[in-house]
């Protein structure tokens, strides 16, 4: 069994991840946007990997039940209904809804992973239950891909220390578990930090939120096991 983890999807094409499980990470905030949203409620989210597409995407659904999210530099796109923010993703908004979302940094990791089998969405948000269906697609298929979705196509030290804290769980019993030198080093940062608020609070995306006066978004993101619910990305759609 090995366990790959990539820090950014740059260079990744679509036949390198065929058939391998995958988890797709973009904590801060796209891939907790969407489990948030799935949990409350959302028939579907559809990553677009920019916003001229997500407009496209949008314009060929039923207009009443799609709603358009994302941001750039973590600001709300204008004419958007909604960001990329967690905390819009409230049931009474997104209930029975199906999201287009394009996001600088989530969204085209989660296009580039197309064809893995699982692509789950994870998040600290629910790290146990993304756990253990990671875990199944490395028993199952023996590979498991990890992919950080970066920012701006550089190291993001929150996907890495949570790409970090999935494998050390997901490989915990399995016995020899082979590990790319990525994963050795994500493995490695969980010692430096205490837990994820630790770990987020001094990033260069946290600065960012908190320059756009969305700091609450970094306490909701860092707080772990909020929700069960594993979204998987299959046929263009997150369910």
């Amino acid at each position: 069994m090995r366990i790959d983890v990539y820090f950014t999807p740059v260079g990744l094409n679509p036949g390198d991840l065929s058939g391998r499980g995958i988890v797709v990470l973009d904590v801060l905030r796209a891939t907790t946007t969407v489990i948030t949203a799935l949990a409350n409620g959302a028939k579907a989210v559809i990553p677009a990997a920019t916003s001229e597409e997500a407009v496209r995407v949008a314009s060929n659904l039923e207009k009443d039940g799609v709603l358009l999210a994302g941001e750039r530099k973590s600001v709300k796109i204008e004419g958007f209904a909604l960001g990329n923010s967690p905390l819009e993703m409230t049931p009474e908004v997104v209930a029975g809804k199906t999201i287009v979302l394009a996001t600088t940094n989530g969204t085209p990791a989660l296009v580039a992973s197309q064809g893995g089998d699982p692509v789950l969405v994870g998040a600290p948000a629910n790290f146990a239950a993304v756990t253990v269906r990671a875990r199944e697609a490395l028993v199952d298929r023996g590979e498991l891909v990890i992919v950080c979705a970066g920012r701006e196509r550089q190291f993001a030290l929150e996907d890495a220390y949570t790409a970090g804290r999935i494998v050390k769980a997901v490989k915990k019993g399995l016995g020899k578990v082979e590990l790319n030198d990525a994963a050795h080093a994500a493995l490695a940062l969980i010692g430096a930090y205490d837990d994820w608020t630790d770990a987020f609070t001094g990033t260069a995306a946290a600065q960012q939120l908190m320059e756009a006066n969305l700091g609450a978004d970094i306490a909701f993101c860092a707080k772990p096991n909020r929700f069960g619910a594993v979204p998987q990305y299959s046929e263009r759609r997150i369910t």
